[in-house]
């Protein structure tokens, strides 16, 4: 089986890279072959709204990388994406891959029946993660992903989602800053339930 995982950051290795790669080590652990693509290294050209795509499953734009990177999904048992948090959103690198998939989607669901997850990260407590969570996951599911939670279905439940935040304590009114996401100890234990729950299902489903 093939694990794949995009990552949104414009930053190549930082911390949402790290949660990405916490989630394919758990899962090469388990027997799986992974991959992680950063997309700041893609050149991903903006959709064109052009609706070739609406009658057949085919884009318009040749000239760029999206093509390999559909390859790499199509031949992908699992994909699991990763973007920090901008403005309560994913980003702008993430949204325009999530934009350019459209021709996989419209006319036939190329993705349908892999798996599925996400990881986010923000600086903030709070800091819209789980509305960012929710974006990718919504995409997965539309493209007829199967979503894979965090969860330990066998103990207590921990949180809601890999979800990270550098938001370490407040201190005399004074915010304490982690000092990356490898301090975040609940995160990655998260990402690391979601590449062994990615590889349970992948089995489950007959596709390992």
């Amino acid at each position: 089986m093939k694990i794949l995982a995009i990552n949104g950051s414009h930053r190549k290795g930082k911390n949402t890279a790290v949660m990405l790669q916490a989630v394919l080590d758990e899962a090469a652990r388990a027997g799986a072959e992974t991959e992680l693509v950063e997309l700041v290294d893609y050149n991903i050209k903006p959709c064109l709204a052009c609706n070739r795509c609406l009658g057949k499953t085919e884009c318009s734009i040749k000239d760029d990388d999206m093509g390999l990177l559909a390859e790499k999904m199509l031949a992908a048992d699992g994909i699991v994406l990763g973007s920090p948090v901008y403005w309560a959103n994913v980003t702008g690198l993430m949204k325009n891959f999530i934009d350019r998939t459209r021709w996989m989607h419209m006319a036939r669901n190329l993705l349908h029946g892999k798996v599925g997850g996400a990881v986010t990260h923000a600086g903030l407590r709070n800091g819209g993660q789980e509305h960012a969570q929710a974006i990718m996951e919504r995409f997965l599911v539309a493209q007829g992903l199967i979503l894979v939670d965090t969860r330990d279905q066998e103990s207590g439940i921990c949180n809601s989602g890999a979800m990270g935040t550098m938001f370490d304590r407040l201190e005399e009114g004074r915010i304490c800053w982690k000092r990356g996401v490898h301090e975040d100890l609940l995160a990655l234990e998260e990402c690391r339930r979601l590449g062994r729950n990615m590889v349970e299902m992948i089995k489950r489903l007959g596709r390992a």
